[in-house]
């Protein structure tokens, strides 16, 4: 059978209609049966079967008494066929034409609260007061002035995807030469005002000893705030979560971003792993090209940040750029030299005495 399901109704000139128990009304058509199929959840769709033809003369034709008859054997008048055919036809008709509205769930409900926006070029307050790992109060803006800053925004007693973000961030900074503390700095700031610093603490210790580098105790900051410094900061930044009290825990996106020195957002990274190409090109940006090399600058010009993505794309057009200018470059030399060759050595000019 070939199910006629969709937004087109089917079209078909009826010759005639009969019942089958358990099958529901089947229409006849000159080349075929539609089924018109009513199933135990209250839906319908048409069906055709394209094994049985139709041999036998319109109904209409027949003598009195030999056309269609129902189930019981009684015959089925022209008038009540046509108004029973009418009704169907009305009825299948509606439900091709009705919307579906799916109903919305709690986790779409969820979904809707939690991501990230993305602030572009957007200051982050700098006045916010959080407390360190050794619980002494700071200000966010110390952290700040000379380097750029990379942020992250999780939650100690994360369970799962907190871990996940800190791991892939450790293994992309192990994979950049910029140092933790020399050309940069890290802060990891907890959006749960219920967290201590003494979870903070232990977080710093885990994470300094898997990075693995001397001086990085110095750049790297972990810290905890109360509920008015956290959501001034997360709304600056555009991170939305929710907090579902009966898991005791915290719905939430995964991210990085780097800041420029002056606290302005200059990129954002999302999920749980970053290039460590993508994380270099970032930090020279931020700071405004103020560390890294030639190479770093070259790479700049052939890859630009594209936030759909939060990654460095090549800009086709500058590697073409590039390709034809170190083509004329290296033609050029190659003339040069061809140039010389051919010339050969000349002989000293000799000046009358």
């Amino acid at each position: 059978m070939t199910s006629l399901r969709g937004n087109r109704r089917p079209r078909f000139r009826f010759l005639s209609l009969r019942e089958r128990p358990g099958e529901g009304i089947r229409y006849q058509t000159r080349q075929r049966h539609l089924l018109l199929h009513h199933a135990s959840d209250g839906t319908a769709s048409w069906r055709c079967d394209n094994e049985e033809r139709i041999t036998s003369p319109h109904p209409d034709l027949l003598p009195k008494g030999e056309g269609t008859q129902t189930s019981n054997g009684r015959p089925i008048s022209i008038r009540s066929r046509r108004a029973l055919l009418g009704a169907c036809t009305a009825g299948v008709l509606l439900l091709f034409t009705l919307p579906t509205h799916a109903q919305p769930t709690t986790e779409d409900a969820i979904l809707r609260d939690i991501g990230i926006d993305q602030h572009l070029n957007e200051q982050v307050p700098l006045d916010l007061t959080f407390r360190d790992e050794a619980g002494q109060s700071v200000r966010l803006g110390q952290y700040f002035g000379q380097k750029p800053v990379i942020l992250a925004l999780v939650y100690y007693e994360c369970p799962m995807l907190c871990t996940l973000t800190l791991n892939g961030l450790v293994s992309a900074l192990k994979a950049v030469s910029f140092g933790v503390g020399n050309e940069f700095n890290v802060v990891t700031v907890s959006f749960n005002p219920a967290e201590t610093p003494s979870l903070a603490a232990a977080k710093k210790n885990t994470y300094l000893k898997s990075y693995g580098r001397a001086g990085a105790e110095t750049g790297w900051h972990f810290l905890t705030g109360d509920d008015a410094s956290i959501k001034r900061l997360v709304d600056a930044v555009g991170f939305r979560y929710r907090y579902l009290p009966e898991q005791k825990q915290f719905a939430h996106a995964a991210g990085i971003t780097v800041l420029t020195p002056s606290g302005k957002i200059a990129r954002y990274f999302f999920g749980v792993e970053y290039a460590p190409r993508d994380l270099r090109l970032a930090l020279v940006e931020a700071s405004q090209e103020h560390i890294g090399s030639p190479v770093d600058r070259l790479l700049l010009y052939c890859f630009h940040y594209d936030p759909e993505t939060g990654k460095y794309s090549a800009v086709v057009m500058n590697i073409v750029r590039l390709g034809g200018a170190v083509t004329v470059l290296v033609l050029g030399g190659a003339l040069l030299v061809m140039w010389r060759r051919e010339r050969g050595p000349q002989a000293p000019i000799e000046v009358p005495r």
